[in-house]
This record gives structure tokens, C-alpha cells and sequence, in this order.
């Protein structure tokens, strides 16, 4: 686990892509469900102008996983590896990202994007422990159902580096800086304690989930509590948890009421619904990089780019 004595550190951007690099998609989680939702992620990229290859274990099977530990991790060290290759995509979430962790190390003489959600939390907090960038964004499975102007954005961060603001809805006001470590609760909080684990110290969370009650998404967050961790942090930018309903006919706190509960009383700045995460619009987000969050507007933003209006991008949460 990195040290807490020190504030997190901006993460290493690797190198910025242009149409007629090559990318490789791997299966480094979950096992490929939909055949179609694939082909039509491969195509956006492709369309974009970039070379498309897929990995070996792509349509591999073992239980639910896209193939054993050992032929996901050799995708994985193949696409890091290659000098050709710029940016390594996951085909999709599911489980299992975090069982290629325990035998492995970055090569951190080789610096190329990693992008994905959801699952990929554990690759992409993972190398930032060793300060290198990657992109919290759309699996290649989700990717063709995201609208226009999310697509435009992630290909104009990966080929720019510009990046718009978020607008989302104000919890607690205040304003805090800090670099920005955007993932999935449930993943994030079961990296905690581990070498995976980056330093959080000063650090702004950017939190989604999906199919968690509320009592679960609760004694996760008390779990940060107890270990003091959400004392390091500077501020915390949540996205959506979807289908996090209580139990039908259970008498359960509602999420908004965990999530105030457990979140409200930290007095540091807190948004609520940006437009990120599952089951509906999933806007990039870097991770390692530094952001500014505005509790009392409720935007997050890069401060060397412009505020994205409502009516240019509206917020579908």
C-alpha cells in the first residue's frame, strides 16, 4: 500500500494518440456476453481511424472468467509489451482484473494508455501506484451506446489532452484541488489495504456503482470510515449507482439516505450525480491527473479548460 505521508502525486500521461495507431482489446475480466455489442465498440474505434487488434483469450471461457489467470495476465504483459501498441481496451467488465495483480508488476519503462470501468478499477488503480495514467471510460462493449458527445470527448482527451468539465449536483459546498481517482466503489474498496491500494492522501474520489442494496453500498463506505481513510481525501465527485434499489419489502434506508448518512458529515466538498458510471451515459475521466471540484456548483473540472454548459452536454442523470 502506497504511504500516506506524502500527498498523491500526479500520475505520468502517456504518450497522446492519433488515428492509425494501434490498439489492442483483451478480456482481462469477465467473459464476452455479446458478440454484437463488441463488434459495434471495435467499429467506433476503427471508424476513429485506429488499427483494432484483439487479444488471444478474447473468446476464451473458464467459469466466469474470459479464460484462466495465467492467458488473461499473458494478454495483458503481450499488449503492454508491444511497442506498437498505444492504448490497451477492455472488452468488458465483469470480475476478475484483480487476480491478475498478484503476479504482477508494471514495466513502467513502457507508458500506453489502459482504458476501461467498472472492473478495470483494480488495473487502473494499480498503475497508479506506479504514476502512470489511464483512462476511466467506456468498456468497447458499452462504447457504441454512449452518446455522440461522450464519445467525441474521450477521442478528444486521448488525442488532445483537453478535457471539459462535469457538471453534476451540489451536496456539500466548498471547493477543493486534488488528483482525481475515478473507479468502482465496490472494486476500490476491495483494493484497500493491498500494494494495489494508491496513496489517497489529498487525493478527489470519483465513485460509481451497480446492483448493490443499499446496506451493502453502506457497510462499504463504513469500511473507509473505520479505516480512517475518507480523513485523507480532499473531496468526493460521485456518478451513478444504478439498480442500487432496496430489496423489495425490505425497510431499508433509500441510497440517498446512505449516501448522506455516510458522506455528508465529512465536511469536505461532495457532488452528486455526474455522468459517469453503468447504465447510461459513461463521460472519461483521467485518472492520476489533477482536478478542481466545486461543491457549491456542483462542477468538476481540469482548470485549464473551459465549463461545459447544460445545453451543450446535458446531464442525463
Amino acid at each position: 500500500m502506497s504511504s500516506s505521508s506524502e500527498f498523491l502525486k500526479p500520475c505520468q500521461l502517456p504518450p497522446l494518440l492519433q488515428p492509425g495507431d494501434l490498439v489492442i482489446a483483451i478480456a482481462t475480466s469477465g467473459a464476452v456476453k455479446s458478440t454484437d455489442a463488441l463488434k459495434q465498440g471495435i467499429n467506433v474505434w476503427r471508424d476513429r481511424g485506429y488499427r483494432v487488434e484483439m487479444g488471444k483469450n478474447y473468446q476464451s471461457w473458464c467459469g466466469y472468467l474470459a479464460g484462466s489467470d495465467r492467458q488473461r495476465r499473458a494478454d495483458l504483459a503481450a499488449a503492454w509489451h508491444n511497442p506498437e501498441c498505444k492504448a490497451i481496451i477492455a472488452i468488458r467488465g465483469g470480475y476478475g482484473g484483480a487476480r491478475l495483480l498478484e503476479d504482477w508488476t508494471w514495466d513502467v519503462t513502457n507508458h500506453k494508455w489502459v482504458i476501461g470501468f467498472s472492473d478495470l478499477t483494480s488495473l487502473l488503480w494499480s498503475l497508479a501506484t506506479v504514476g502512470v495514467s489511464g483512462l476511466h471510460a467506456s468498456v468497447l462493449t458499452t462504447l457504441a451506446a454512449e452518446p455522440e458527445w461522450a464519445i467525441a470527448r474521450m477521442f478528444n482527451y486521448l488525442e488532445t489532452g483537453q478535457l471539459e468539465a462535469l457538471q453534476g449536483r451540489s451536496g456539500v459546498g466548498g471547493k477543493a484541488s486534488g488528483i482525481l481517482l475515478p473507479g468502482n466503489l465496490t472494486v476500490a474498496t476491495h483494493l484497500l489495504n493491498t500494494t494495489m491500494q494508491p496513496n489517497l492522501t489529498g487525493a478527489i474520489l470519483a465513485l460509481e456503482d451497480v446492483t448493490e442494496y443499499p446496506y451493502r453500498i453502506d457497510r462499504m463506505l463504513t469500511q473507509w470510515r473505520m479505516m480512517g481513510t475518507l480523513k485523507l481525501i480532499k473531496g468526493i465527485a460521485l456518478g451513478r449507482f444504478s439498480r442500487c434499489e432496496p430489496y423489495p419489502g425490505t425497510n431499508s434506508w433509500t441510497l440517498t439516505e446512505v449516501l448522506r448518512d455516510r458522506l455528508e458529515d465529512l465536511k469536505i466538498p461532495l457532488i452528486y450525480d455526474l455522468p459517469f458510471g453503468h447504465d447510461g451515459v459513461n463521460a472519461a475521466l483521467p485518472v492520476g491527473q489533477p482536478v478542481c471540484l466545486d461543491g457549491d456548483t456542483g462542477v468538476l473540472s481540469w482548470s485549464n479548460f473551459a465549463r461545459i454548459s447544460n445545453t451543450d452536454h446535458p446531464n442525463p442523470t
